[in-house]
């Protein structure tokens, strides 16, 4: 009799090279990041919604968005998580924090690191400011990380 699929696990890793074409509104946004150290949301005309990243149609009644706004650098935690393995593709050394962020100004929020902070002290609705990478290199670690506003740091 055979075994029920269940039972059968292969493991492995596969490391799989790509390259990724960000289209006119991830440009866009990257190159503000880059050149002016900027965070730019988009709004939408007609639910005036701006979301972070940009995107090209509302979420919300979907039509076409083309009104850029730059956002402020801070903005709230709204949720977290700790990160205590490392692997090759992290973006920083374990022990790191990844947020859920959302930007004065934003209607969304987005997922990036926390950094300069002592890990225990780390809270939803602690108040955040991007820190940004020198040299840039033209993706969204131009924004190296989050800092607390007002918080211990480590």
């Amino acid at each position: 009799m055979a075994k029920p699929f269940a039972d059968i696990m292969v493991e492995g890793k596969l490391d799989i090279p790509y390259r990724y074409a960000a289209g006119p509104i991830a440009t866009r946004f990257y190159d503000a990041l880059e050149q002016q150290r900027k965070i730019l949301g988009i709004r939408c005309d007609s639910c005036r919604r701006v979301y972070l990243p940009p995107r090209a149609v509302c979420g919300t009644c979907f039509r076409s968005m083309h009104d850029w706004v730059e956002l402020k650098n801070e903005g709230e935690v709204l949720n977290y998580t700790i990160v205590h393995y490392q692997e090759p593709i992290h973006p920083a050394k374990a022990p790191f924090a990844y947020a859920l962020i959302k930007l004065d100004g934003a209607d969304t929020a987005f997922i990036h690191l926390l950094g300069d902070v002592d890990l225990d002290h780390v809270r939803i609705g602690m108040r955040v400011k991007a820190v940004f990478a020198d040299p840039p290199t033209g993706n969204i670690l131009d924004i190296s990380h989050f800092r607390p506003v007002s918080a211990p740091q480590a």
